[in-house]
């Protein structure tokens, strides 16, 4: 039962920012440009995708069920991982998983974020550097990481409810591909 009497139905983090439109706005923008792939960043190298499962993977991390599942699910909509074998592989053990050197050197900054930003080395830099990692990807994966602990805690803090079904994750998924991360209920499934 959620810590706040929130509207019903609304999963995850959609019952807080239905509480308080005010603070949804600012949240979305910021998951709006961090997530989707930015073209003002021509020096990007990471897909919406990737993106996207390196906030799933700071999620499993921080064990908030709702954050890991609805990302992982848009991580696999945009990956082309129609199983989801893709994205459980990087929460298990994303050394072992099929994706590049560069995005497991970028995970591994995302994981020491996860535990505290002081954790982040410089021979981690360096490494992520070597794979072919921008400053601009660098930067990205910190702010991604940090974002998802703010956004983890958000959710289990409030001890929000979060739908089993993954065909609803997999709706939302869709949906957030094609509109983005909005206040809206277009993208919520169908009652």
């Amino acid at each position: 039962m959620p810590h706040l009497d929130f509207e019903p139905g609304l999963p995850g983090i959609r019952g807080p920012m239905a509480f308080s439109p005010e603070t949804a706005r600012p949240l979305n923008d910021l998951v709006n440009v961090v997530l989707r792939t930015n073209a003002t960043h021509p020096d990007s190298t990471l897909s919406g995708g990737e993106r996207e499962l390196i906030g799933t993977y700071v999620s499993a991390r921080n064990d908030c069920f709702f954050c890991q599942t609805i990302h992982g699910a848009v991580a696999s909509h945009q990956l082309g991982d129609t199983d989801w074998s893709l994205v459980q592989s990087v929460k298990e053990d994303y050394t072992r998983a099929n994706i590049s050197a560069k995005l497991k050197a970028l995970l591994t900054i995302a994981g020491s974020v996860q535990q505290g930003g002081k954790q982040v080395t410089a021979e981690q830099i360096a490494d992520a550097r070597s794979e072919g990692a921008t400053d601009r990807d660098i930067h990205d994966t910190v702010l991604i990481a940090a974002a998802f602990c703010m956004f983890n805690r958000y959710v289990d803090g409030l001890n929000t409810w979060a739908p089993n079904n993954p065909a609803l994750y997999r709706y939302r998924a869709q949906k957030v591909a094609e509109y983005g991360y909005t206040s809206d209920d277009h993208y919520m499934p169908p009652a």
